[in-house]
C-alpha cells in the first residue's frame, strides 16, 4: 500500500498538472506528521515552483501546549505526585525548566508510552499518580476510556485540544490569508468529515482531509486547488480509505461522556472557546486541577517565549523554522530552546533533521 502512494511518476504528473493551473495559493495543513512529509521529501519547494506555498499550522500537540500547563505539571511532581506523561512533553521547558530538569533534581516523574502504563504504575504505588495528558482528538479517547474505569489513586491533567476551533481561530484573527485547508488525517479518523464542515459554510473556504504519504499531501493540494478553480468551498476527502464521514462514533462518544469543551490558551494564541477538554463534573475526582487545587493555585504565569524565539508565530504560521534567529545556533533538538524544536511533529525539530536551513 505504501508505495502506491510513493510513486515517483504520478507525483510528477500531479505537480506539472498544479503548474499548468498557474495559481498563487497559500495553504495550511495542521498537523505535524503532514509537516515531516512535506520536508522530508522536498515537497515544500516543489509546491512553490507550482505557486503553492504550504504552511505549517499548529499541529502538533506537544509544541501548544502551554508553559503554566507544564509548570502546573512540575509543581505536583515537586509536592510529591508521581506524573507521567509522553517523551516529547518531558523535555519541553515550562517558564525556565522541564520535566525532565525536574526528574534529574530527584523528583518522580516518568515516561510512558500509554496511559494504560500509567495505571500500572498507580496499581503498584501508593502514591498519588497524575497523568499530564496531552493530545488533540485522536489521543483523549483513550484517556476518557481509562476515567471511565475509575481507576484509584489516579487523576489526570488535562491538555487535551480540540483541532476545528483552532482553524476558526487562526480565521477570525486574520493574521494571513488562508486559501485552504489541509486537514489532519489521524485526527479526522475520529471527528470524520462532518466536523469542519462549519468552516468552510461560514467562511467560504475549501479543506481536503488528507493522508500522510507523498500522493496523499499531492492530491490533496491538487484537490484543493481544483474547489478553488471552481468557486468551490467544502470539505473533500482524499483520505476515505481511513476517514468516514461520521468519524468513529463510539470514540466520539466516550469523549462526550467523560470531556466537555472548555476555552483553552494554546502555545501563541490568545485562549480560544471550546478547544480544550476538561473533565465532566462526575469525573471531577479525577480532575488533577480540582484535587490538587491548593498546590495549584500559586500557578499564574504571564508567560513570554524565551527571547528571540519565534515558536508562537511558527504556530501561527507567520514565520518558517529558518526565519528563527534561534534557528540551529541556539536552538537544536540536543538544547531546545522553543517546544516546536523539542518534539519530533514540531516544524523546527523536522526542518533540522530534514536539513532545510
Amino acid at each position: 500500500m505504501m508505495f502506491r502512494y510513493r510513486n515517483e511518476v504520478l507525483a510528477k504528473e500531479r505537480l506539472e498538472k498544479l503548474k499548468d493551473l498557474n495559481l498563487n495559493l497559500r495553504l495550511m495543513h495542521v498537523c505535524g506528521t503532514h509537516q515531516d512529509t512535506l520536508v522530508k521529501f522536498g515537497l515544500n519547494s516543489m509546491l512553490k515552483e507550482a505557486g503553492i506555498e504550504v504552511r505549517p499550522g499548529p499541529g502538533c500537540p506537544v509544541c501548544v501546549t502551554t508553559a503554566k500547563e507544564i509548570e502546573e505539571a512540575i509543581i505536583l511532581a515537586r509536592k510529591g505526585k508521581v506524573v507521567a506523561t509522553f517523551g516529547d512533553m518531558f523535555r519541553v521547558p515550562g517558564e525556565r525548566l522541564s520535566l525532565a530538569d525536574v526528574r534529574a533534581e530527584g523528583f518522580d516523574v516518568r515516561m510512558v508510552y500509554s496511559i494504560t502504563d500509567c495505571i500500572s504504575i498507580a496499581e503498584k504505588t501508593n502514591k498519588e499518580v497524575v497523568f499530564f495528558s496531552i493530545g488533540f482528538e485522536t489521543t483523549a479517547p483513550t484517556t476518557a476510556s481509562v476515567i471511565l474505569t475509575r481507576p484509584k489513586n489516579f487523576s489526570i491533567l488535562s491538555a487535551h485540544r480540540l483541532i476545528p476551533p483552532a482553524m476558526e481561530a487562526l480565521i477570525k484573527m486574520g493574521e494571513m490569508k488562508i486559501d485552504g485547508f489541509i486537514n489532519p488525517g489521524h485526527v479526522s479518523t475520529i471527528i470524520g468529515e462532518r466536523a469542519y464542515e462549519f468552516i468552510s459554510k461560514r467562511y467560504k473556504i475549501p479543506q481536503v482531509i488528507a493522508g500522510f504519504e507523498p500522493l496523499d499531501v499531492l492530491i490533496g493540494v491538487y484537490m484543493l486547488a481544483m474547489q478553488i478553480i471552481r468557486g468551490e468551498t467544502r470539505v473533500e476527502n482524499e483520505y476515505k480509505r481511513v476517514v468516514k464521514p461520521e468519524g468513529n462514533e463510539k470514540a466520539q462518544h466516550t469523549l462526550g461522556e467523560v470531556f466537555e469543551p472548555t476555552e483553552c490558551s494554546w502555545r501563541g494564541f490568545p485562549a480560544i472557546s471550546d478547544s480544550g477538554l476538561k473533565l465532566r463534573g462526575e469525573f471531577e475526582e479525577y480532575d488533577a486541577r480540582k484535587r490538587y487545587e491548593d498546590e495549584l493555585s500559586t500557578v499564574d504565569i504571564d508567560y513570554k517565549e524565551p527571547e528571540g524565539c519565534r515558536c508562537g508565530k511558527i504556530l501561527r504560521g507567520l514565520v518558517y523554522p529558518d526565519e528563527c534567529p534561534l534557528f540551529g545556533k541556539v536552538c537544536t533538538p540536543q538544547h531546545p530552546v522553543g517546544a516546536c524544536m523539542v518534539s519530533r511533529e514540531g516544524s523546527c525539530n523536522i526542518t533540522f533533521r530534514y536539513g532545510e536551513r
